[in-house]
């Protein structure tokens, strides 16, 4: 069984001593620290024009991959303190004897959740799925026979999780270990605690994507042993409990607000969409205060805060009531699919299933990446394959020059592929819809 006080490990990225959280300055709690150096991070800032589901919108009504986050944030620094509170009173040593207190669970939730998505691609998750098809199915194929099976899954299946796990934790241009957060908001971040292969061995939730590249695996499993993560039959580790918590802050936030910017936007029909909400909340629901409300979208602010609120309060308790399984790593599903509002959440998402995320608009602009993601890596891999064997063009050095891109000769096939795929992460939509029209000589 894992252990609270391994699972809150205050350790980072180098340290030879011990961080003992009595010697922590309450002032700046170093959880705290981890929320503050996600938040000042230039890849926390690019997530202001990365699409979360609407591709290069210009309502001001949509939600941004940035204001997504610190939504997500939000509420899982609630989630963590209403679970600290609980898990406080009943293992009292905790307090006693190690000093934690009930913001450090809140501040770790928080601090992961904010940087939840800082790993994910331009065009949201057709981002993912435009780098994967390029190694699947484009000219990215010809690479497959100098890779290893699991670093040729590693690429047809970009995952964000893993290349948010590599932003935060990498060495690069000197400064060591990234972002060099505590391990307790690693452990917390990492949903999916394994590598690429083999893919979906179980049902279990943890399986259900993986969250580590190959060549990141070897500190990957340096703050899963630290913590204390139960290694899994199937492979990888269990989850974090935390991270539990983080899932179902990202799962209230995208069935709520997406469902909420698809009425914005005129996708989904107002009068149906208050039903929906109210479906959800009735049991708390004020009448009298509601009917007071004249205007649509003051009631759909008082639902959504009601079902924030509603849905909160549900996966605290699950995770009160299913701790002991969450600690021996047998827990096996996300907590809010054990929620009794499971219908009511399946309906909501099934019409933003429907209305946005099908919608016409969701879909051109989908297309519109895809065409955008694999010119720019069929650029990038052609030019520094050339440089790689000497042959590189005029045009070719002044592509990787303007990349930024710096790989050592001693980088193996796959170190570099996976280097250009990070930094087209990078990019926000607009830079990289810029970067393909100078490509493609629309200066």
């Amino acid at each position: 069984m894992m252990q609270w006080e391994q699972l809150l490990s205050l350790k980072r990225q180098g340290d030879t001593l011990k961080r003992l959280r009595s010697e922590q300055d309450e002032i700046r709690l170093g959880f705290e620290v981890d929320y503050d150096r996600v938040i000042f991070s230039s890849a926390f800032r690019s997530l202001q024009d990365k699409t979360q589901v609407i591709p290069l919108s210009k309502t001001s009504f949509v939600h941004t991959r940035l204001t997504h986050s610190l939504e997500v944030s939000v509420v899982g620094r609630s989630l963590g303190r209403a679970v600290g509170k609980a898990i406080l009173e009943k293992h009292p040593f905790l307090k006693k004897v190690h000093g934690h207190q009930t913001n450090d669970f809140g501040a770790i939730v928080a601090a992961a959740a904010l940087a939840h998505d800082i790993g994910n691609p331009p065009f949201g998750h057709s981002g993912e799925k435009a780098i994967g098809d390029y190694f699947l199915n484009g000219k990215g194929q010809r690479f497959q026979s100098h890779l290893t099976e699991k670093e040729n899954q590693d690429l047809v299946d970009f995952e964000g999780n893993a290349n948010g796990f590599k932003i935060m934790t990498e060495t690069k241009n000197g400064v060591e270990g990234g972002l060099r957060l505590s391990y307790a908001t690693l452990g917390a971040f990492m949903k999916y605690p394994k590598e690429s292969l083999p893919k979906k061995p179980t049902k279990d939730i943890v399986d259900k994507k993986y969250g580590v590249f190959q060549n990141d695996f070897a500190f990957f499993s340096e703050v899963a042993d630290d913590l204390g993560l139960l290694p899994r039959p199937s492979g990888g580790f269990a989850r974090h409990p935390l991270a539990y918590l983080v899932e179902a802050a990202d799962d209230i936030c995208y069935t709520l607000i997406d469902f909420e910017d698809g009425i914005n936007l005129g996708l989904i029909e107002e009068e149906r969409a208050l039903e929906y909400l109210i479906n959800l909340v009735k049991d708390s629901l004020q009448k009298d205060k509601y009917n007071q409300l004249s205007q649509a979208s003051d009631r759909l602010a008082y639902l959504r805060s009601l079902a924030i609120g509603t849905l909160i309060n549900e996966a605290v308790s699950l995770f009160v009531e299913h701790e002991e399984a969450i600690l021996q790593g047998t827990f096996s599903a996300a907590l809010l699919d054990h929620s009794r509002y499971k219908a009511q959440i399946n309906d909501i998402i099934k019409i933003s299933v429907e209305k946005v995320y099908q919608s016409q608009e969701v879909v051109e602009k989908e297309i519109a990446g895809y065409k955008v993601l694999s010119t720019l890596l069929d650029v990038y891999t052609q030019a520094y394959e050339r440089a790689q064997m000497g042959r590189a063009r005029h045009y070719d050095k002044l592509i990787l020059k303007n990349t930024g891109i710096s790989i050592s000769e001693e980088a193996s096939e796959y170190d570099y592929l996976l280097e250009i795929c990070n930094y087209i992460s990078r990019l926000t939509d607009g830079n990289a819809m810029l970067q393909y029209q100078k490509i493609k000589g629309a200066i």
